[in-house]
């Protein structure tokens, strides 16, 4: 079965027959993410999954299965899966095609750059109570559906092969980023997160796939939960605060514009204060080092999609991927920076 787009699969899944309006949603790099509208209101997100770089659907699908019925409680706001005519939690036509519904969260938005530290203690806030939730949750039952996706000696290992079969021109335009990446590696060489606590990780808690009430500004909850598995909590602290504590876009061109904001890193951390129980000395004692990992982490993949001719990441322009990796690798050395700053402020928070 092949289908001929979002209006053409609506009826394999469980939902009132009518007529919704479609409309398309620009934001993210994996995904094709549309809203169903009816009568003007957008009602359901229907997103038509990217089984190029998703190679294990079902496992990914299992996972936000399990992961949804934790992630319910006054102060977070559930979204549910609708499952198709046949009860499965989402539609596979083919290898190629694979498509899933979801509740839309009313009168919610998400932001691509932090408003002010009520904002982004709610992001703090938010964060912590989706881990308090999710620890409920019966580790065994999530796998991995992207083997390896925080693994730095992984991350490195792609990278070198992306050096050995990269084109001179990619080369030459990644000579800086290049350079970077190398002398980064070294610093981070000694990291090992052995002795910490595997938790349920959401692995992609950058700023705009937290929902905000349109109204208050009140975190809701998180969206994007392809890549809930099994994980450290540094990776979801500092992926958050690398898009919270700077106030640019992923991708800014001027490097001068990457800041890392004192004041909202505290507030984020003010937030994520009210729900940090489950939270080890260990854990606590990481966090600062997630700061610097994680933007480095989302840097060489950039660099090695560039490498490799933007095979993984939407781009909209052929450099994008490089514009990417060169903002991330500047916040990595803001963060080198402010490593004592942080530590001391979490040491005194926590």
């Amino acid at each position: 079965m092949v289908s001929n787009g979002p209006h053409a699969v609506l009826p394999y899944f469980s939902i009132e027959r009518r007529n919704y309006k479609i409309q398309p949603i620009s934001q993210g790099y994996i995904n094709d993410t549309f809203a169903l509208l009816k009568d003007g209101e957008p009602v359901y997100i229907l997103q038509r999954l990217n089984a190029k770089v998703l190679s294990n659907i079902e496992v990914m699908m299992q996972n936000i299965h399990h992961a949804l019925p934790y992630l319910n409680d006054e102060n977070y706001h559930q979204i549910s899966l609708i499952n198709t005519l046949d009860g499965k939690p989402y539609l596979n036509l083919s290898e190629s095609e694979c498509w899933r519904l979801m509740t839309m969260v009313p009168d919610s938005m998400a932001f691509n750059t932090i408003e002010d530290e009520k904002m982004a203690a709610e992001a703090g806030r938010i964060i912590g109570k989706f881990h308090s939730l999710l620890k409920e949750a019966p580790m065994d039952v999530f796998k991995d559906s992207i083997p390896g996706f925080n693994d730095l000696s992984l991350r490195i290992r792609q990278f070198e092969k992306a050096l050995e079969s990269a084109t001179p021109d990619r080369l030459k335009n990644s000579e800086k980023a290049i350079f970077i990446a190398k002398k980064t590696l070294k610093e981070l060489r000694l990291y090992d997160p052995g002795n910490l606590p595997l938790r349920i990780c959401h692995n992609d808690t950058k700023l705009n796939n937290i929902l905000f009430d349109k109204t208050n500004k009140r975190a809701l909850c998180l969206i994007d939960l392809d890549t809930i598995m099994k994980g450290y909590f540094h990776y979801d602290f500092g992926d958050a605060v690398r898009t919270i504590v700077n106030t640019v876009e992923e991708d800014e061109k001027d490097l001068s514009k990457i800041t890392f904001n004192k004041g909202l890193f505290e507030a984020f951390l003010d937030g994520l204060c009210m729900n940090s129980e489950f939270l080890t000395e260990a854990e606590i004692e990481y966090l600062s080092i997630g700061v610097k990992i994680m933007p480095f982490m989302h840097g060489i993949r950039a660099l090695t999609d560039y490498l490799q001719r933007n095979i993984y990441y939407k781009v909209t322009y052929e450099t994008q991927n490089l514009d990417r990796c060169l903002s991330l690798f500047a916040f990595t050395l803001k963060a080198s920076e402010h490593m004592e700053y942080m530590q001391e402020i979490i040491a005194e928070k926590f």
